[in-house]
């Protein structure tokens, strides 16, 4: 071991003298360790933080494709009833991808339900139900009803819990459903209505869809919504993050009448507005491992200043501003190691085991977190990945790395004669 290495590495604290130090190496020790501790306590902070966002993230997402399907292959320039006739053959033209696992044909429009004095806009989704379950899991999330009941001529609907809530509806209830067009008479506008039957009830635990979103059998949703609906086929894939690479393979393969569009690019504001979130998040966070760099840099300086006599003994016999230099970048660049090290395994340790520690603080000070009413999730997620780990201990790093630059050159710059004759 150079004795470069090996007096950094004592003042750093990591290594202790044969002999025990005095209170000048107890205060530099204490000081490294204080700037080891700031480090770490920021990179583990980042990190849980991170999590728990990409936990959210991965959550809402989920219980979004439950609903969603990951491809909707459309069809603009023809009417629903046209689209219905043939969406077998486009269905065909896409199950020709490999990654395309399953395929069903639907309606979208949206509409008014009225019941009573209550009036609410909603987005209805024409689908067969006996297909729906290879591009969805609504028939998994029923809570009342089944999923089948939605037969051809027979206007059955199938609501959102919140939604079926709002209108104060059940099973067995029946429904108005307005459609955007109508038809001009004597007598003015009359838009176009139909009453439909409730015969289900879903819950996704996505509030913005279980309040707004209605199922009705796709022949139902052409006869109503024969003039505004839009109609195609709805597909599933076997890797939800390719969906975007599949929906542009299928753009080259279909005819150009045939319009593809993934789940990103249904819901781009909101994953917008998260990475958005994350990004500042991060920053944010980023100024508590740069006030902690902060902190090790004026500690740098202390151990400079403590340690002149030290600097201008090893000057005299022999050694150069460069290896001054070195003791202190090898004393920076431990603390920074090591509090990066520490802090990732805090880290990982926490964001790997918070459903267990976060149920432990909730039992303990009798309050909880996330009401389950409020948040319809009854639990904190995490879902720690390599990739954001990697990026705070490389700006952990970095950060220390910078902070060592300034002391360094302070320690190599002294001049012993000045040092010893004032000592």
């Amino acid at each position: 071991m150079s004795y470069e290495l090996w007096i950094g590495a004592r003042y750093a604290g990591l290594v202790r003298a044969r002999r025990r130090g005095g209170r000048g190496d107890r205060f530099v020790s204490f000081i490294a360790a204080s700037s080891m501790a700031g480090i770490a306590l920021g990179v583990a902070a980042l990190i849980v933080v991170l999590s728990v966002m990409n936990g959210f993230q991965t959550q809402v997402r989920d219980r979004m494709l439950s609903v969603l399907p990951h491809i909707e292959l459309y069809v603009p320039s023809m009417a629903p009833e046209q689209v219905l006739s043939a969406w077998q053959e486009i269905a065909a033209d896409a199950r020709k991808n490999p990654k395309v696992q399953g395929s069903a044909p639907f309606v979208a429009a949206q509409g008014m339900i009225v019941r009573g004095e209550v009036l609410s806009g909603v987005q209805i989704r024409g689908i067969d139900p006996q297909l729906e379950s290879g591009v969805s899991d609504v028939a998994g999330q029923m809570i009342s009803g089944r999923l089948d009941t939605l037969k051809p001529g027979s206007f059955s609907v199938v609501l959102g819990n919140q939604l079926a809530n709002s209108l104060g509806v059940g099973v067995g209830d029946t429904v108005l459903v307005l459609a955007p067009q109508g038809s001009i008479s004597p007598a003015g506008f009359t838009p176009r209505m139909r009453q439909f039957t409730v015969s289900g009830l879903f819950s996704s635990g996505y509030y913005e869809y279980d309040a707004s979103l209605a199922f009705i059998h796709y022949e139902d949703a052409a006869r109503v919504f024969r003039d505004s609906g839009a109609s195609g086929v709805r597909l599933r894939i076997n890797d939800m993050q390719q969906a975007p690479f599949v929906a542009q393979e299928l753009r080259n393969v279909l005819p150009p009448s045939v319009y593809a569009q993934d789940w990103t690019q249904n819901n781009r504001t909101w994953f917008a507005a998260v990475q958005t979130e994350k990004r500042m998040m991060f920053l944010i966070l980023a100024l508590i491992v740069a006030v902690a760099a902060f902190n090790l840099l004026s500690s740098l300086v202390m151990a400079v200043k403590d340690k002149r006599s030290d600097i201008a003994i090893l000057r005299t016999l022999g050694a150069g501003p460069r290896e001054i230099a070195r003791i202190f970048l090898v004393q920076g660049s431990l603390i920074g190691i090591v509090g990066t090290l520490l802090g990732v395994g805090f880290g990982m340790l926490l964001a790997y085991n918070i459903d267990v520690i976060v149920p432990f603080i909730e039992r303990m000070l009798g309050v909880q977190f996330l009401p389950q009413q409020i948040y319809f999730i009854s639990e904190l997620p995490s879902n720690p990945q390599l990739s954001d780990i990697a990026v705070v201990a490389a700006t952990s790093l970095v950060l220390s790395l910078l902070a060592t630059l300034y002391p360094s050159w302070r320690a190599s710059s002294l001049q012993p004669a000045q040092v010893l004759r004032h000592d």
